[in-house]
């Protein structure tokens, strides 16, 4: 007997290129985040493909400055784009997971894409707005292409408040071009075991750049010391080594995640008076563990710590700022609970589960139902 019932089609997944960081320029936090989204999407039935540029030129000189720089341009903007190219062809949309690749947001202009932007601190120092920090020639040109290819990009999900302000100024789009999607954890942080080697200590997650302020760090923490006898609290500072570390001071470096979650578990507070940040993960990280947070009153830090974290008006003030961190390490084991309490609260409202949802919803919006 003939068959009129026709078979039943194979549902079609929905085709996503994520577009990820070149691996020698050690951009540890969106390295992760490329590396979450990944995951996650593929454990949500999507098929998703993770590209960043091969480090064919850079292999010779695996860094980000020097010699290294220019080797990883050659990567990056010679090799790249046709490898790029290939891979969009056969994706149903392309999401540049950091906005430091906007520049190829020109390759994919006939195809669905969207870009992550997470700060634009660099391009506003290119563009003369932080003197402190000076850009120079290549750099300028860099963030110029960066910045255009912004403008260009089909649509933008922006990770903070901040972020999003900046970009409606710096770019000229409107809100209806732009979502926020704010971070979510790249590890699951939650309260761990202390290292018992190590009591009564602050705790800095950070790297060299200017905004971190790492020397701010430094200076709050010897005017805290002041205030002690013989037994002041001690300062790990996590990131890039530290020459020469002060008195009471220990640098790490390389430090994997279950070790950072048992030196946040262990802490006293994290101490992090950014300048400026595109989110402050450390903020959130620091919480989750059920460790208190001293920040910078000042947007995205004030977004991301809530009311849980407590805030320094003026990290250069150096006498208020370590007075506040004293009144901090002076609470009452009840204040210090609900402290405690608070951030671990407020750390669960950014979660990676909800973070993906987010950009699901965002796929779906840029008019790829159909697929899906």
């Amino acid at each position: 007997m003939e068959n009129h019932n026709p078979p039943k089609s194979t549902p079609l997944k929905l085709r996503v290129l994520l577009v990820g960081n070149y691996p020698n320029d050690r951009q540890e936090s969106m390295l992760r985040f490329a590396e979450t989204l990944l995951k996650e999407l593929k454990s949500r039935g999507i098929a998703v493909t993770l590209l960043q540029p091969k480090t064919f030129f850079g292999r010779f000189k695996p860094t980000g400055t020097g010699l290294g720089k220019w080797l990883g341009y050659l990567d990056k903007f010679f090799i790249f784009p046709w490898a790029l190219k290939r891979a969009a062809a056969c994706h149903d949309l392309i999401h540049l997971c950091d906005h430091s690749n906007a520049h190829y947001v020109h390759y994919l202009l006939n195809k669905p894409h969207l870009v992550t932007c997470n700060d634009l601190l660099a391009v506003r120092s290119a563009l003369g707005e932080f003197p402190q920090n000076q850009t120079g020639w290549t750099g300028r040109i860099l963030q110029r292409l960066i910045l255009h290819g912004l403008k260009q990009a089909q649509h933008i999900s922006c990770i903070s408040e901040a972020t999003l302000r900046d970009l409606l100024r710096l770019t000229g789009r409107t809100p209806s071009q732009v979502d926020i999607i704010s971070m979510g954890l790249n590890y699951p942080y939650l309260p761990g075991q202390p290292d018992p080697e190590r009591k009564d200590y602050l705790i800095h997650v950070g790297g060299d750049q200017w905004y971190k302020n790492r020397q701010g760090v430094l200076a709050i923490y010897s005017e805290l010391r002041k205030f002690y006898g013989h037994h002041p609290p001690g300062l790990i500072l996590v990131g890039p080594p530290l020459a020469n570390p002060p008195p009471g001071v220990e640098s790490l470096s390389n430090v994997e995640n279950e070790s950072l979650r048992s030196l946040y578990s262990g802490a006293e507070l994290l101490l992090f008076p950014s300048l400026e940040e595109g989110f402050g993960w450390p903020i959130l990280e620091a919480q989750a563990c059920g460790c208190r947070v001293l920040t910078t009153r000042k947007a995205p830090m004030t977004e991301v710590g809530g009311d849980a974290a407590f805030y320094l008006d003026d990290p250069a003030d150096l006498s208020a700022s370590a007075h506040l961190v004293l009144n901090v390490l002076k609470q009452n084991p009840e204040m210090r609970r609900k402290s405690e309490e608070a951030g671990l609260k407020n750390a669960a409202q950014f979660s990676t589960e909800k973070m993906i949802s987010n950009y699901l919803a965002l796929y779906k919006k840029l008019g790829l139902p159909a697929r899906y």
